[in-house]
């Protein structure tokens, strides 16, 4: 009896002492929890916009961005008080932040984790310049997750694109979903001086290639058009780089560039994959050095380009496009009048603009307090970033 008292009394000292301790403990952590908020708070200065990395600021398209405030001043953007984290420690907590963006490429993971907390004012941001032909995301539905899309998509919150086109006063016009380009026959005729350069050409089709394997088969179009053209009419696709036996290293652009100008007629700006808006730099390419673009992609190219500016592959099969290239080369004042819009517009990568530079415009949309202060989320994401086509 003695031995059950002795034992009973163990145990209520026992239960004492951890009741005593797991009051004590929570109290610690409640405490610790403030003095980290009240650090994370004071931490932040007053009218800086904080920006969270979510995932990894070293892979595309984050890895330009800059940490701190070193991107927007380095861009000398018009607003610069925006300050980029990549470790949500930094500030004590995610819901720190004011945005936390996450790169699209990183989002097919199936392991990746995502925020526990989330407050109502924070605005989660959905970024990519890849397309999801090449990141499909079927594996987890984001509907209604993000407040704002950062893409190459012309309907996105914050455009992120490649291309800046300007109409001759230097305004910025596009691209843009319902462009109003001056109609080709109101464009006055090419000059003598510019037909005199395009003769001097003497080359069919150019293409700078690096990545040989693509879900758009774009490789094995080349192929057959080059059997086309070669049977046919003695003419080539000259394709530089890796996937094919010329050379033009990228540190001497200028170089690759005025070959282009001088020699070739056609460029082919071949997309990796088909994708609504997905227009990349390679259509700056021949824009850029007086040679007719031959688009291939999944865009509606009229948002991108003027009217008779440009052939476009997927509009013809080979055959008609060997055909095409060849009719226009033995026809210089046909092919001249593809450089009609030369007078009217002119064109640009958005990295070269601070009034188009994605990380700049990024900074100024966090300044503006009526789109930050509006509730919205991307109810039909799965729609925006079609996921039922590439899925």
């Amino acid at each position: 009896m003695w031995k059950m008292r002795k034992f009973t009394s163990k145990i209520i000292i026992f239960a004492m002492f951890s009741f005593i301790f797991i009051t004590m403990f929570k109290k610690y952590m409640s405490s610790r929890s403030a003095v980290l908020k009240s650090k994370q708070f004071s931490a932040k200065k007053p009218g800086m916009k904080y920006i969270l990395l979510w995932t990894s600021h070293e892979n595309i398209p984050f890895v330009h961005m800059g940490l701190g405030q070193s991107g927007f001043i380095g861009r000398q953007c018009e607003y610069t008080n925006c300050y980029v984290s990549a470790y949500e420690s930094e500030l004590g907590s995610v819901t720190a932040y004011d945005v936390v963006m996450f790169a699209g490429p990183e989002l097919i993971d199936t392991n990746i984790s995502l925020p526990k907390e989330r407050l109502p004012y924070q605005k989660y941001v959905f970024g990519s310049i890849e397309s999801p032909g090449n990141y499909p995301m079927c594996l987890h539905n984001f509907n209604s997750y993000f407040n704002w899309t950062w893409t190459y998509k012309l309907d996105s919150d914050i455009h992120w694109g490649y291309i800046v086109v300007k109409d001759a006063k230097g305004n910025i016009i596009g691209p843009k979903k319902d462009m109003h380009w001056i109609p080709w026959k109101d464009m006055d005729p090419v000059n003598d001086t510019f037909k005199q350069h395009l003769r001097g050409k003497r080359k069919a089709v150019a293409w700078f290639v690096s990545n040989c394997r693509t879900r758009s088969r774009r490789e094995d179009y080349v192929i057959h058009l080059r059997e086309e053209l070669q049977e046919n009419y003695s003419l080539d696709v000259d394709v530089y780089g890796e996937c094919g036996s010329n050379t033009c290293p990228r540190d001497k652009q200028e170089e690759c560039d005025a070959m282009l100008s001088k020699d070739y007629y056609f460029y082919l700006s071949f997309e990796n994959a088909f994708s609504e808006d997905y227009v990349t730099e390679k259509l700056l390419i021949p824009l850029q050095n007086d040679a007719v673009p031959i688009v291939y992609g999944g865009a509606n190219y009229s948002r991108f380009l003027p009217d008779r500016s440009y052939l476009n592959a997927r509009d013809m099969g080979v055959s008609q496009l060997a055909e095409l290239i060849y009719s226009l080369i033995q026809e210089p004042s046909a092919y001249a009048e593809f450089f009609r819009w030369k007078k009217y517009y002119t064109y640009h990568r958005t990295t070269k603009l601070k009034e188009t530079n994605e990380y700049c415009k990024m900074c100024e949309t966090l300044n503006n307090d009526e789109l930050v202060k509006k509730h919205s989320s991307i109810f039909s994401f799965n729609e925006f970033w079609e996921v039922y086509e590439t899925c």
